[in-house]
């Protein structure tokens, strides 16, 4: 057996063509035709890291921990496939991989490649000092504080200086992430027991496309200079407003392009009647919907959460070109490759193989949980959300953990002396584990009132303009909210801090 996942960054399912968006995509269009696409896939957590961790470990992440890596009691997918005989190879431009913050995901494999120069990858070294204080590539910087302007302040002239060095379509990451990708089908497509991971960082922000996609949208005689939306309200004019979003579509058309690479090379192998392809993202994008830009300042509305997925299982060749209605979510992927490949799926994963799915829409959960470390928590059952706001935001958070980093750098001095030693959970394999204070991020934490909840049913409410007041709904899923925390063995404090009854056992 074989699989191969192709995965984006930031891809928002709505805006594909394939799904009735704005964006000409006719390689996902491609892609439909072959695959089962579901119609309720949904993150769990938030944003790239937890996302990634998901991916390898089958369980939510964001209940017990921030950003970091893959810890020592962790089940890692490619990791188990590796020690199981199935060769797992990366190739990836997603820089987080080779930082403090995701240091061991990358070494789970049995080959890995990364290449460099997305966002603020610190990779060319540049030091002509800026004309200005912001990259002339960034917008909304006079509502940026705090750390988020220091990242962007540096991190877009190191963005610029990165970028010099993609003069053709060859030049950029994405396309040689799929290069190495592509390479890897030519030289081992032959052989039997391997699992293909091609993961880009695109079409995360900057939006920065190569000419021929760009000129699709922009004259180069009237070029519209920024791709970088900030993480803020919008209150740029419509023509800025709709100027970046074309660079959105402009790199999520060169997405599509790379993929139909993929499709190309696993018709010419005759990849299809033994391999299974995944094709996902880690979460969506505001473009200024509900007046948002970005992630995580916002609540988690549709346009971030709810995510495309695509997967071919050789096994089921009818359901080519059907949709499911089935509640899915990245938890899901792990176990789906681990049973496809015959591999024993660890009793800590609590997400669930989609092989029923694929054959015959048969559920897998009745309710989905999302978000972000000590911020708001989301629960849908694909029909309604509840999106639960911070009940008392004096309730400490904490993280647990053997692997205390950040994104980019190790847990401060200052915050270890916080540590305790806690007994472990469900899943730390009798281990204990340190409990650090966390300092959850404020931007997050805040993206709704404390105690102010927001209640939607997509069914008659798709786009979220409507809040509802509905006590019984919402008594359900806080009820349903509670049982997932108990289910995934979350802390203390999770009960406390979002005014949740923990469930008698």
């Amino acid at each position: 057996m074989k699989a191969i996942m192709v995965m984006y960054d930031s891809l928002r399912r709505d805006l594909l063509s394939v799904n009735g968006g704005p964006i000409p995509t006719p390689n996902f269009e491609r892609l439909a035709a072959r695959t089962v696409q579901f119609d309720c896939s949904y993150v769990g957590s938030l944003p790239c890291m937890p996302a990634r961790r998901e991916l390898h470990t089958g369980r939510y992440n964001f209940l017990h921990r921030d950003w970091g890596p893959i810890e020592p009691f962790d089940d890692s997918m490619p990791q188990l496939l590796k020690e199981n005989g199935i060769y797992t190879h990366l190739a990836t431009d997603h820089y987080h991989y080779v930082e403090d913050g995701g240091c061991t995901y990358h070494s789970r494999y049995s080959s890995w490649e990364c290449y460099r120069g997305q966002e603020s990858d610190t990779w060319v070294a540049d030091l002509t000092p800026p004309p200005a204080e912001y990259s002339p590539h960034l917008i909304g910087t006079k509502n940026m504080n705090g750390t988020l302007a220091a990242m962007r302040r540096k991190g877009g002239w190191q963005n610029d200086h990165n970028r010099q060095r993609w003069q053709t379509d060859g030049d950029f990451a994405m396309h040689q992430t799929f290069d190495n990708g592509i390479d890897f089908l030519q030289r081992n497509g032959r052989f039997d027991n391997w699992f293909l991971q091609i993961e880009t960082f695109d079409p995360h922000e900057p939006f920065t496309a190569p000419q021929d996609f760009d000129g699709r949208y922009f004259s180069p005689d009237d070029p519209f200079v920024p791709d970088w939306p900030p993480y803020a309200k919008v209150d740029e004019d419509e023509k800025t407003v709709e100027n970046m979003r074309k660079k959105y579509y402009a790199l999520t058309e060169f997405c599509d392009q790379q993929l139909g690479r993929v499709l190309d090379k696993m018709d010419e192998l005759d990849l299809w009647k033994d391999t299974m392809l995944i094709v996902n993202t880690d979460h969506g994008f505001f473009l200024a919907e509900h007046d948002w830009w970005g992630k995580g300042a916002a609540p988690n509305y549709e346009e971030l959460v709810h995510t495309p997925l695509f997967i071919w299982d050789p096994r089921c060749p009818g359901a080519a070109g059907q949709r499911r209605r089935a509640l899915v979510q990245t938890i899901d992927l792990a176990p789906t490759l681990l049973d496809f490949f015959g591999v024993d799926i660890p009793a800590d994963m609590t997400g669930k193989p989609l092989a029923g799915v694929i054959a015959g829409d048969v559920p897998v959960r009745r309710h989905a949980l999302f978000g972000y470390h000590g911020a708001p928590v989301g629960i849908t059952d694909g029909r309604w959300v509840l999106l639960r706001a911070v009940a008392d935001s004096t309730v400490q958070m904490y993280e647990y953990t053997h692997m205390p980093t950040h994104m980019r750098a190790p847990f401060s001095v200052e915050e270890m002396r916080s540590t305790t030693l806690h007994p472990g959970f469900s899943f730390t394999k009798g281990a204990p584990v340190m409990k650090i204070e966390s300092r959850v991020n404020p931007r997050f934490a805040k993206a709704q009132a404390e105690g102010e909840d927001l209640l939607f049913d997509l069914q008659a409410d798709p786009a979220q303009q409507h809040q509802l007041e509905n006590a019984d709904k919402k008594a359900e899923l806080l009820d349903a909210m509670a049982r997932l925390c108990a289910e995934n063995d979350a802390p203390e404090e999770v009960y406390e801090r979002f005014g949740l009854k923990k469930p008698e056992r």
